[in-house]
C-alpha cells in the first residue's frame, strides 16, 4: 500500500498553559478534498499551519508522501488575498521567482481564473472576489500536489463565495490537486468535499468524520446534503471550546 499524500498525527500542541490539540491524526489522499469543521478556537487553523510546516513546535510528526515534505510541494491560500500592493497581478501570481518567473504559466492561470485582461491591474483595482482569484492563482502556481486553504472565501459576498466554490473544484480537477480547506461553512465543507473531520473543542480532536460520497457537480439542494448538515450541526452544537 502506498503512503498517502499526507499524513499528520498531533500528540499534543499547547500555547503556554493550554492544549489546543490532543491526539489528532490525519491522513489525506492524492487529490482528495478534506474539509477541517469546527467552533471556533478548536485549532482548526493551528492543524492547517502543522501541516503546512509552518507550525513546529508541537509533539508528534508530518509526512507528506511517506516522509520526503521536500518531493512535494504545498501551496497556500489565506483567508485574506495578501496580495503586494506595489505588484500586478501577473508579478504577485509569479512573485515566489520575481523575474525568473515562468510567464506562461501566469497568463495560463490568469486565464483559468477568470483574470483575463486583468495581468496588469494592481490589488487596489480588484474587488475581494478577484483578489482572492490571485490568490488561488498564485497557490497553484507552483504545481502543488496539495492546496492548503485557510477560510478563503469568508469575506466575500455569499454569491461570490458560490462562484469561488465551484472554481476552486475546477481547478483541483483540472491540476489534479488535493485539498485541504478550513471553514466554518457548514454548506462550504459538504459542497467542496470528499470528507469533513468535525473537530471538537479544547483540547481538540476529530470527533466525527463525515463523508460526502456524491459525485461532482453536486446540487446543493440535494436532500443527501441537508441530511448530512443535520449530522454536522448535530456535532457542532456538541462540542465546546472551554
Amino acid at each position: 500500500m502506498s503512503a498517502p499524500l499526507l499524513d499528520v498525527h498531533v500528540e499534543r500542541m499547547r500555547f503556554a498553559e493550554t492544549t489546543v490539540l490532543q491526539d489528532v491524526h490525519l491522513r489525506l489522499e492524492a487529490r482528495e478534498r478534506i474539509s477541517l469543521l469546527g467552533p471556533s478556537g478548536c485549532g482548526k487553523s493551528t492543524l492547517l499551519r502543522i501541516a503546512a510546516g509552518l507550525e513546529r513546535d508541537f509533539s508528534g510528526e508530518v509526512r507528506v508522501n511517506g516522509g520526503d515534505r521536500a518531493a512535494t510541494t504545498l501551496g497556500l491560500v489565506f483567508q485574506e488575498p495578501r496580495l503586494m500592493p506595489w505588484l500586478t497581478v501577473a508579478e504577485n501570481i509569479g512573485f515566489a521567482e520575481g523575474a525568473a518567473c515562468d510567464r506562461a504559466r501566469v497568463a495560463g492561470l490568469i486565464e483559468e481564473v477568470g483574470l483575463g485582461g486583468f495581468a496588469e491591474a494592481l490589488p487596489k483595482q480588484l474587488s475581494g472576489g478577484m483578489a482572492q482569484r490571485v490568490a488561488l492563482a498564485r497557490g497553484l502556481y507552483a504545481r502543488p500536489a496539495l492546496l492548503l486553504l485557510d477560510e478563503p472565501f469568508s469575506a466575500v459576498d455569499a454569491f461570490t463565495r458560490m462562484k469561488l466554490q465551484v472554481l476552486l473544484l475546477e481547478l483541483a480537477e483540472r491540476h489534479a490537486t488535493a485539498l485541504l480547506l478550513v471553514t466554518h461553512d457548514v454548506d462550504e465543507a459538504l459542497y467542496l468535499s470528499d470528507r469533513v473531520l468535525v473537530m471538537d473543542g479544547r483540547p481538540s480532536r476529530v470527533r466525527q468524520t463525515l463523508r460526502v460520497d456524491l459525485a461532482h457537480p453536486r446540487d446543493r439542494r440535494d436532500p443527501r446534503l441537508a441530511a448530512l448538515k443535520a449530522d454536522a450541526l448535530t456535532e457542532l452544537h456538541s462540542a465546546q471550546v472551554i
